[in-house]
């Protein structure tokens, strides 16, 4: 049994690197290319087991084809020492992403094939047996979410949602979140407006959604917690940029693992973003994660 349960996408991810991302219709000849095992899901169960002070803590529950990238994706799931016995294949494809990333910023299509397998239907109670908090996103079928998120509530776990990518969502799902973690165009599309505008007024919004908590991620602005009426902003640290494509999910697979480890939520915001701040200093998804030894030194 695992102290944290991830469930979500597992993806290859494909990414050309460039000084600069191409406008639209133009053809950009850039530098090296890399393959990366990545899938939010997949990103923020490396994050959390890399961050835990004691291995065995994380498990992930998803889907991968019967290809190549399967086999790679499991395999680099378990050599993260993450437990990967809810990972189930099925065939054909699976999941990919397309990344582009230039001048610290990042442009990215993802192609969900094996993730779309895991709906309600695949989501088994049993990997939720022990488990304390679960983590979830948006990369997999939504019927899937709010079976998770129902199943967390009857375990009595913290139910920690990225609304990523970002789409609408239903009250329901919304009424069973204990953590939020919205960037901010993932927030202005759930509030329905195209611009943030106050970072603490919309945080009080998200919340007015629903969920018992709001950590509304601010990029290099940091992070507005909300957890009851006083909101708390968490300055972010000022880091080389090489690549923003997993700082998201590096961030949240830290703030379980801080959260679990018994850390108030202004303390365990704080531990994520030097997770996060870590993340962005090096390209690709999950080798960007940072271990436990790098978090607790980082003082940049």
């Amino acid at each position: 049994m695992s102290a944290i349960l991830v469930i979500g996408s597992a993806n290859m991810d494909l990414v050309a690197f460039a000084d600069r991302l191409p406008g639209p219709g133009e053809t950009l000849l850039g530098g090296a290319f890399q393959s990366f095992p990545g899938g939010k899901g997949g990103n923020q169960a490396v994050a959390a087991a890399r961050a835990a002070r004691q291995p065995g803590t994380v498990a992930f529950l998803g889907r991968v084809g019967a290809d190549s990238f399967g086999t790679r994706l499991r395999e680099g799931l378990a050599q993260n020492g993450v437990d990967t016995r809810w990972l189930g294949t099925v065939d054909g494809a699976s999941g990919v992403a397309v990344i582009m990333s230039g001048g610290g910023n990042n442009m990215i299509v993802v192609a969900p094939g094996a993730n779309d397998a895991l709906d309600a239907a695949a989501i088994d109670p049993k990997a939720f047996d022990g488990a304390r908090f679960v983590l979830a996103q948006l990369e997999t079928p939504l019927d899937g979410v709010i079976a998770v998120a129902r199943l967390a509530r009857a375990q009595g776990a913290v139910f920690i949602l990225d609304p990523a990518p970002a789409r609408a969502l239903p009250p329901e799902l919304l009424a069973l979140v204990d953590w939020l973690t919205p960037n901010e165009s993932e927030a202005c599309l759930l509030l329905g407006v195209t611009s943030l505008g106050d970072p603490v007024a919309a945080a009080r919004r998200l919340k007015a959604l629903g969920p018992r908590g709001v950590v509304l991620k601010l990029g290099g602005q940091g992070a507005v917690l909300l957890a009851d009426d006083t909101p708390v902003l968490i300055g972010a640290h000022k880091v080389a940029v090489a690549d923003t494509t997993a700082a998201g999910d590096a961030f949240n697979g830290a703030f379980a693992v801080a959260l679990s480890e018994g850390c108030a939520p202004p303390q365990a915001v704080a531990f994520a973003m030097r997770a996060a701040a870590i993340s962005v200093t090096r390209q690709g998804a999950q080798p960007a994660m940072a271990p436990r030894t790098e978090i607790d030194g980082f003082s940049g």
